[in-house]
């Protein structure tokens, strides 16, 4: 199982024939944009007449996707000759009734033709289906054409998560060649550590001395015991211990694939955790430009996860 990005564009069109007439078919498309998001978010844009199809194409959306806000369009384009909109009488009557009161009651203006027709539902496309089961076979195309709709964004989020899966890899690789670098840097020890402090010593003490009479000797018993204080103090062996067991861990959520940007950005922030720590506990140049470097590579890691669903 490859796991998903949660940004994808598909778009898919139909046919349905509204008549006996094989030239009167009734053109179908779907349009679905997909970008990131915390949970699942869908906004439909469907013509009127089919706002009641709008549950059941979430119900389709979820049974397919975890994560994602999603942008769908339907268009619905008719046989061009039943493409002139007509009145809804019924309803048209009901508005000048009820602005007719208004006026009345009111000392309202009159409203203007431009209004009234501008109001939803006055004008209606054609009612292309004279019966019952010729609504219903409609809607049962536009339901399986956003099936296939679906199942082409699918494609194209798997497509984009294979390209993300291999990059993370990458970022995930590197971070565990980082740890191996901090691992085997001799700078870590404490010998290493003890020279750093003497020679550090010895300048302070030149500098000392160069102004007094009594030179003062350095204690080579205290050195050592500073020393291994500092290299106590500056271990990062738990960091890098947790760093490997992080790498595991990522790499084995891209292998098993499915929904797991949530799991991946929490290890994200373990990564940046234990960086964090490791350059706040160096003492020496090396383990800090590793640091920094780690740094990096965890903040690109961090940024790519956010597109996985």
């Amino acid at each position: 199982m490859t796991v998903q990005s949660m940004t994808g564009f598909a778009r898919h069109t139909a046919t349905f024939m509204s008549g006996a007439d094989e030239n009167a078919q009734t053109r179908i498309s779907w349009e679905i944009r997909c970008v990131n998001g915390k949970g699942l978010d869908a906004r439909f844009r469907i013509p009127n007449g089919f706002d009641d199809l709008e549950l059941q194409l979430r119900t389709a959306l979820g049974r397919i996707f975890a994560r994602g806000s999603f942008q769908v369009s339907l268009t619905i384009e008719e046989p061009e000759a039943q493409t002139a909109l007509v009145i809804n009488e019924a309803l048209l009557s009901k508005v000048m009734q009820t602005a007719q009161q208004l006026q009345n009651q009111y000392g309202l203006a009159p409203a203007s033709v431009d209004a009234v027709l501008n109001l939803r539902g006055i004008l209606e496309p054609p009612q292309t289906l004279s019966d019952d089961a010729g609504k219903a076979a409609l809607k049962a195309v536009l339901l399986s054409s956003f099936d296939e709709a679906l199942d082409a964004l699918k494609l194209m989020r798997l497509q984009e998560g294979k390209r993300l899966s291999d990059l993370l890899g990458s970022h995930v690789d590197r971070i565990a060649e980082l740890a191996v670098q901090a691992r085997q840097d001799t700078s870590r020890s404490a010998e290493a550590i003890r020279e750093r402090l003497a020679g550090q010593v010895a300048l302070l003490l030149d500098a000392m001395n160069s102004n007094r009479s009594a030179a003062i000797v350095l204690d080579e018993q205290r050195l050592h015991m500073e020393a291994a204080f500092l290299a106590t103090k500056a271990d990062i062996q738990e960091e890098l211990d947790r760093l490997d067991m992080h790498v595991a861990a990522a790499h084995k959520l891209l292998s098993d694939g499915g929904p797991a940007g949530r799991k991946l950005d929490f290890l994200s922030q373990e990564f940046n955790r234990e960086t964090n720590t490791l350059c706040s506990k160096s003492n020496a140049a090396s383990i800090t430009a590793i640091g920094l470097e780690l740094k990096a590579v965890v903040d690109q890691f961090r940024e790519q996860v956010q597109n996985l669903e």
